[in-house]
Parts: structure tokens; sequence; C-alpha cells
């Protein structure tokens, strides 16, 4: 099966993205792991990208989607995959329905996490790392012992500027300009199926498995 992940951040979809790879038999693909894997193996592509990255510019469309197509072509990837981060927009989404065609194949399913922006903030906003071993907590959700103090290492903790709720405010605004348009785009295909991604990580893993049956997944 050939699938794509989508969802706000603090959906849950690296999680999600795991399982459902890992229930599918297929390699799970992020644009990071590709733009890691170019970088540090010096490809042509991952220099030009480094380029961009190092003047703290975005790389540009045409060489994503270069890296996913050789990704893409790569022998563990001809009997499926699933795509989590890629596409981010609908001209991307559109590249890669021309690349996928160009090697002969097409997109399955578009798996569309669904949670409302209220919990996408309580979920990412309660989030605490810890300054020594890095290890992140949630005040709610996987508290530590005392407040404050990582249960791993004894160091204190902060909540990064990303899990600020001003901060995830603004991300939710972004998605809904640039991404959230995929739900359209692939539902007008046919190929888009939504999940509820709240409560239990177990629970959302079991509705999407579940879903990814009755496609014959």
């Amino acid at each position: 099966m050939r699938l794509v992940l989508v969802g706000p951040p603090g959906a849950g979809k690296g999680t999600q993205a795991e399982f459902i790879a890992a229930h599918l038999a297929v390699p799970k693909i992020s644009t990071g792991d590709i733009f890691r894997a170019n970088v540090s193996q010096g490809t042509p592509l991952g220099v030009e990208a480094k380029r961009y990255m190092d003047a703290g510019q975005l790389v540009p469309d045409e060489v994503t989607i270069n890296m996913v197509r050789d990704r893409l072509a790569e022998p563990d990837a001809s009997d499926g995959f699933l795509l989590d981060g890629f596409p981010r927009t609908v001209p991307q989404a559109s590249a890669l329905d021309k690349l996928l065609a160009d090697l002969g194949t097409a997109l399955d399913l578009v798996m569309e996490l669904v949670v409302d922006d209220d919990e996408v903030i309580r979920r990412l906003s309660g989030r605490r790392t810890c300054r020594g071993c890095g290890k992140i907590w949630h005040v709610e959700f996987d508290p530590t012992s005392k407040e404050n103090i990582c249960d791993r290492c004894g160091s204190d903790l902060f909540q990064r500027d990303d899990d600020k709720a001003e901060t995830i405010a603004n991300r939710l605004v972004e998605y809904a300009d640039k991404t959230a348009p995929l739900v359209d785009f692939y539902g007008a295909q046919g190929k888009l199926v939504g999940i509820d991604a709240t409560g239990p990580v177990e629970d959302v893993t079991v509705r999407a498995i579940d879903a990814l049956r009755s496609y014959g997944g």
C-alpha cells in the first residue's frame, strides 16, 4: 500500500506512522530522514539543500521532490511506503502525483489524523523538556514526581519556545493555510479517510488499522 499521513502539529503523526508502517510492512519515509541522509552522504541534492539551510532559507520544492523521487525509487519502497511530512502543500501533492505516475504507480490512500485546535494546544503546551538528558515529559499525560524536575536525571525542566501556546497557535494558522487544503485535494480524488486522533495512542492506532483493513491494507 502507498499511503500519505497528514494532520496538524500535535496530531501524533510520527507515533502513528511508526505503527502503521510496521503493520503494513512498508518503509516509513519522512522528509526529515531524507534530508539528513542526503546531507550526511554529501549527495548533489544534499549539498544543494544544505546551501539553503545554512542560509536560513526554505529548501525549494524542486530539491525536496527530487529527493523524494530518489527515495521512492529504492528497492524497499517498490511494494509500498508511508510518507510522513510530505506533501505539505497542494503544489507538492500535484508534483507527487506526477512523480508516482512517472514511476508507474499512484497513491492508494491518504489518512488524515483529525484533532481540534484546543486539543493540539493542550498536548503541545503541556510538554516540558529536561535540560540535562533531553527527555520530554508532559504536565498532564506524563508528569514528573517533583514539579519541573526530571525523574531520570534530576535536572530542571523547561518549556521550549515551540511548545508555547502562542507559537502553537501560529503553527496551526500556517497549517490551515498551507496543508489543510490537501484534505480537499485528496478528497476530490476519493483517496481520503479521516481518523479520530483523540484519546490514548493505542486507541488511535486501532482506528487507523481498522480503516486500513477496509481499504485492503
